[in-house]
């Protein structure tokens, strides 16, 4: 795999209705397809590791929490570049779990983070499990390429079925190519006042699913709060890193803990004359 260009794909648990409200937001030109039963894939252009010379990884770890944040299901990261390959598991505010295979297929992590990889997903706790273990093992047949391939074979099992020909260890153009002649939908930035309403749409969905609404939550506005908290050094964390990715993550948690804190106390959004101005 030392030859194999730089590439992700991002697959998301959630329609592609629900994926490309949050797409939106990351500010990267991405193609968005259906991938089997309650899956959406994401094939992004790759701008940051292709332009600014920013870690895949990195990138990848940012735009699956932004997509983790904003959607109603967890998000699977795959990336490779020459010198190795990895997973990345976003699911809404918990921790990521990640795993990493040199180009060789040597593995670089700890077992457990399989077994939680496994859980958050709602695999089978055996069968699933089983069939994850041999990725994190020795196996001189086996590079890294061959390593994704054996976690998407796992995920088929609960339902992902990507489009023929989307696969790991291709370049973004190539990838792009192959999404578009199984006729993937283009997504990109909108501009600021579509970001900003696909924005409160993403985040006024993920949050009636993270949180329950106000009446099932009352403590939500104090977790609101707190979203914003974390949100903002997470942005600058991200501007200091020159990481679009994690800007975004944090951009989404400063949404989210806005959009909680100007909800009334009976879930709805405060309207006043300058709101249905600015909706005009």
């Amino acid at each position: 795999m030392n030859a194999t260009p730089t590439g992700a794909l991002l697959l998301c648990r959630s329609e592609p209705f629900a994926a490309r409200p949050p797409a939106q937001l990351l500010r990267e030109q991405l193609l968005l397809a259906p991938a089997g039963e309650g899956w959406s894939v994401l094939v992004p252009e790759g701008r940051p590791w292709r332009d600014s010379g920013e870690s895949v990884e990195r990138v990848l770890a940012g735009w699956a929490s932004a997509m983790a944040i904003g959607t109603s299901g967890p998000v699977v990261a795959l990336w490779w570049d020459g010198e190795r390959a990895g997973t990345t598991l976003a699911s809404g505010f918990r921790r990521q779990v990640g795993y990493v295979w040199l180009a060789d297929g040597t593995a670089v992590g700890e077992d457990e983070a399989m077994r939680t990889f496994a859980a958050r997903l709602g695999l089978d706790p055996v069968l699933d499990v089983q069939s994850l273990e041999p990725l994190t093992r020795p196996d001189p047949e086996s590079d890294a390429r061959s390593r994704l391939l054996g976690l998407i074979a796992v995920l088929s099992r609960a339902g992902l079925e990507l489009p023929p020909g989307l696969a790991p260890g291709e370049s973004a153009g190539q990838l792009r190519a192959t999404a578009q002649a199984h006729g993937a939908q283009t997504v990109q930035w909108a501009g600021w006042r579509g970001a900003v309403r696909a924005e409160i749409q993403a985040v006024e969905d993920g949050l009636d699913h993270w949180l329950g609404t106000p009446r099932q939550q009352p403590s939500a506005r104090v977790f609101a709060a707190l979203q914003l908290g974390a949100g903002v050094p997470l942005a600058l964390w991200g501007l200091r890193r020159r990481s679009a990715g994690w800007v975004v993550a944090g951009g989404v948690l400063i949404a989210y803990g806005g959009v909680g804190l100007a909800r009334g106390p009976g879930g709805e959004r405060h309207h006043d004359s300058t709101t249905a101005e600015q909706d005009d």
